[in-house]
């Protein structure tokens, strides 16, 4: 497949993920979070059985993958975690905007200095507008809003996001991208049913129409079909480039949120987003 193949891929998962912010929004507001986790990563291991066998390809699965897939399980959860508590707390169009700028600019930032990358000016100009736009979408300027809020779980957020591209990208010369998603899944699944095992999971079939529909899109659309682009594009494209097509997310986000739940667009948000948006940019432009 041609690399212009997975632009169109990407932006089609980037408006999956915008949309699953608001469908996040609606799930957390009457359940817990034991529940929520576990639906979603075992409704999102259910998709992938027509996806492995439209694929038929052998399930393997050596040493190494198993250890991509262990660690990247990990940051799943995290990243789930923390966006159940951001989203239950904060604006859903809010909590998009600030992972998904901040999110390509952690990535950069843990490149370059796990591979100690060599950076030229326009990089280091993206990561001084990044740092400023997180400044201001995350408002620590005021470190009482920050701690006591919402924004300090979407960082959070941004950081797991950061781990698990960059895993995904090196992930490729060990197992397949497909069965890489399906084996996380399967993982999480299972670490999240331990976890739960006290509480009553059963309780999502008391749940309405809005509920459901809400959890399918979230676990089959905006993980299952977006996540596993992401990771083959990230092993095509690269980890960095990749995760720049993440700022085409919070306009898909906002425009969800204000449609679906009448959410507020904050100034801050628009400035900040704006600023890391340019420094997607400038990361990625080449001298």
């Amino acid at each position: 497949m041609k690399n212009i193949h997975f632009t169109y891929l990407l932006i089609l998962a980037m408006f999956f993920w915008g949309g699953g912010w608001s469908a996040l929004k609606i799930i957390t507001s009457d359940l817990s979070i034991e529940v929520i986790v576990f639906w979603r990563f075992f409704i999102m291991s259910l998709a992938f059985i027509p996806i492995l066998l439209f694929l038929k390809k052998p399930l393997i699965l050596n040493v190494s993958g198993a250890k991509f897939v262990a660690s990247s399980s990990v940051l799943n959860i995290a990243f789930m975690v923390f966006s159940f508590y951001g989203v239950k707390y904060g604006l859903a169009g809010a909590g998009s905007v600030i992972i998904t700028t901040l999110a390509p600019v952690m990535t950069f930032i843990l490149v370059a200095l796990i591979f100690k990358t060599k950076l030229s000016s326009y990089q280091y100009g993206g990561l001084f507008l990044g740092l400023v736009g997180g400044v201001i979408m995350l408002e620590l300027n005021d470190l009482s809003l920050f701690l006591n809020g919402s924004n300090i779980y979407f960082l959070l957020c941004a950081i797991s996001w950061a781990g698990v591209t960059i895993l995904a990208q090196h992930s490729h010369k060990h197992v397949h991208p497909i069965h890489y998603s399906f084996y996380i899944a399967l993982v999480a699944t299972t670490a999240s049913f331990i976890y739960a095992k006290d509480v009553d999971l059963m309780i999502v079939f008391e749940q309405g129409n809005r509920f459901w529909i809400s959890l399918i899109y979230l676990a089959v659309l905006g993980q299952s079909v977006a996540t596993t682009i992401f990771f083959i594009a990230s092993g095509k494209l690269g980890s960095q480039k990749t995760s720049s097509f993440m700022f085409l997310v919070p306009l898909f986000s906002l425009f969800s949120a204000w449609l679906i739940l009448d959410e507020v667009i904050q100034m801050h948000i628009i400035i900040g987003g704006t600023l890391s948006l340019f420094a997607v940019f400038l990361i990625n432009k080449k001298n």
